[in-house]
Parts: structure tokens; C-alpha cells; sequence
């Protein structure tokens, strides 16, 4: 089986990850029990999360001049990521303060930093888009670079997974070059006005969509008539912060290898399941033989 090519074109940002037994309300302060500094943004997890699910991936971005972006670049790399196009801009990487609770719920305030900067995608970017099996996607960049690495991966048959996140309004140009759209509820109600129960809505916006669902799995469906549960798999949750970044990494990952989308949206949850089990979006990113290892193919 030849590995995957998959392309990320998002956001880099340093986590800073501290964890107590609650979430502090407005005003309240909590006494915590570990901090964890560690890589994340969606695009450098999915990027990392897609090497490890066992593709090669290059990743295209943009960090700040500061020491979060020397160790932001240092830890990409390291996990096998090609950084080669990975731009330096003056100023703050973006930075991402994440609390968890003792049950694994979270709550973030990302500063989006040299993020903002990534715009205008140079020849090399398109070209590295171009030759991609896969382009995974996401919007804590500006929305007008996502469009232009929609459009060329469209044009040279690369296919799209675009995770529309966080939740907001998105370009019809963007939508029409998109193979398949991953969203969470609020996020599907965002670009659809539509309760969580009326997954089909997204069917009028792209052919193929996941809608993930937390502790109840994921729905997946498409123009051909698939709607379909996918069941979550059961674990212990530590840290629920980069499931999703897992999930859609993985599900590129497998569509890239030739599976059938259904059965790539089973091998992603299982890839979900197994990043909550331990705390920090990068460091608990699964590895290959972790998601086999939680994967249940279907019956016959």
C-alpha cells in the first residue's frame, strides 16, 4: 500500500495546558495540578496526527519570530512533519491557553499571533498542494488562504477534507471546491442553522460530511444516500483538547489509502478514542498501532 501524501495547510499555535478539578467561572480562581507546554493549533495537530496515523505530511503555515516559534518548528519537525515551506513572520506565534477539568473538558482562548499573517500562498505552497493525495483544512487562518488551497487542490484532482472549524460562516467558493466536510455541532450550525438532528442539511453544502458528536460517536452521510451512526469507542478520558484534530487526520489519512469514506470515519473515531486517553493536544496525538488497536471493522 503506498503511504499518503497529505498537504495541511492551518494554524500553529504553542499550547499552554494547565489542569485542575474544575473549569474556573468569570472571576473565580482555581487552584490547578499540572501545566503542560506543548505544540497544537488544528493545523500543526492535524499535521502531526496524519504522521502518525502513517502518512507523510508537509505542513504549511506560519509562526512568529518569538522562542515559541523556534520550539514550535523544532517540535513539528521532530515528529516527522516536512516544515520545509513553513514561514517565519515578526512578532508572536500564536498561543493557546487551554484549562482541563477533571473529567477532561476543556475551555481555550487562542491569540491567533503570526497566524493572521499567513496569506497569499506562494508557488511552492500550490505546488506542494498540487501534489498532495489529500488537503486537510481548517479556519484559524484567514479564510481567504484556505479558498485558494481549495481551488488549486480542486483543479489537480487532490481531494479536500475541509474541518470547519471554529464555527463560522464559509465562502460558497470555499464549499463548492470541499469533498468532504468534517464539523462538530456547533459548527454544523453554523454554516447550516440547523439543530444537530438534521445532519442531512450539510448535504446541501458538500457532497460527503462528519458530523462528530463528543462521547456519542459521529454521523457520516452523503449525496448517495449514506446516513449512518458511527458508535464512539469506549476509554478512559484525560484530555479531550485534540480528538477532532485526531479524527480528521486520520480520516484523511485512511480515505488517501483507498478505504471507503464509512470505514475511514470508523478507523477516525478510533483514532479519537485513543488521543483522549492522555493530556496535551501533540503528546497524546495517536500512533498507527494505537488506532488499530481501538478499530473494530465492520461485521462481514
Amino acid at each position: 500500500m503506498r503511504q499518503t501524501r497529505v498537504v495541511v495547510v492551518g494554524s500553529a499555535n504553542m499550547d499552554l495546558v494547565g489542569t485542575g478539578p474544575t473549569l474556573p467561572r468569570p472571576g473565580e480562581t482555581v487552584l490547578g495540578s499540572d501545566f503542560v507546554t506543548v505544540p497544537g493549533g488544528k493545523g500543526a495537530n492535524q499535521a502531526i496526527a496524519a504522521v502518525r496515523a502513517g502518512a507523510s505530511c508537509a505542513f504549511l503555515g506560519a509562526i512568529g519570530s518569538d522562542a515559541f516559534g523556534v520550539t514550535l518548528r523544532a517540535r513539528i519537525t521532530a515528529a516527522g512533519v516536512d516544515t520545509g515551506q513553513l514561514r517565519v513572520v515578526y512578532g508572536a506565534s500564536g498561543v493557546a491557553l487551554v484549562m482541563v477539568n477533571a473529567v477532561g473538558e476543556n475551555a481555550i482562548l487562542v491569540t491567533p499571533g503570526a497566524n493572521t499573517a499567513f496569506t497569499g500562498l506562494t508557488g511552492g505552497e500550490l505546488d506542494a498542494v498540487r501534489e498532495a493525495d489529500v488537503l486537510v483544512a481548517q479556519l484559524e487562518i484567514p479564510v481567504e488562504t484556505v479558498t485558494a488551497a481549495a481551488l488549486a487542490a480542486r483543479e489537480a484532482g487532490t481531494r479536500v477534507i475541509l474541518n470547519a472549524a471554529p464555527a463560522r460562516q464559509v465562502p460558497a467558493e470555499l464549499l463548492a471546491a470541499v469533498d468532504l466536510l468534517v464539523v462538530n455541532e456547533p459548527e454544523a450550525h453554523a454554516l447550516t442553522g440547523r439543530g444537530w438532528d438534521e445532519p442531512r442539511a450539510l448535504l446541501e453544502l458538500v457532497p460527503r460530511a462528519v458530523l462528530t458528536l463528543g462521547g456519542a460517536g459521529a454521523w457520516y452521510g452523503d449525496r448517495d444516500g449514506a446516513d449512518v451512526h458511527v458508535p464512539a469507542v469506549e476509554v478512559d478520558v484525560v484530555d479531550t483538547t485534540a480528538a477532532g484534530d485526531a479524527f480528521t487526520a486520520a480520516l484523511a489519512v485512511a480515505w488517501g489509502e483507498g478505504r471507503e469514506v464509512l470505514d475511514a470515519v470508523r478507523w477516525a473515531a478510533a483514532a479519537g478514542a485513543a488521543c483522549v486517553r492522555r493530556l496535551g493536544a501533540s503528546v497524546a496525538l495517536p500512533r498507527r498501532d494505537e488506532i488499530d488497536a481501538l478499530y473494530t471493522p465492520p461485521a462481514g
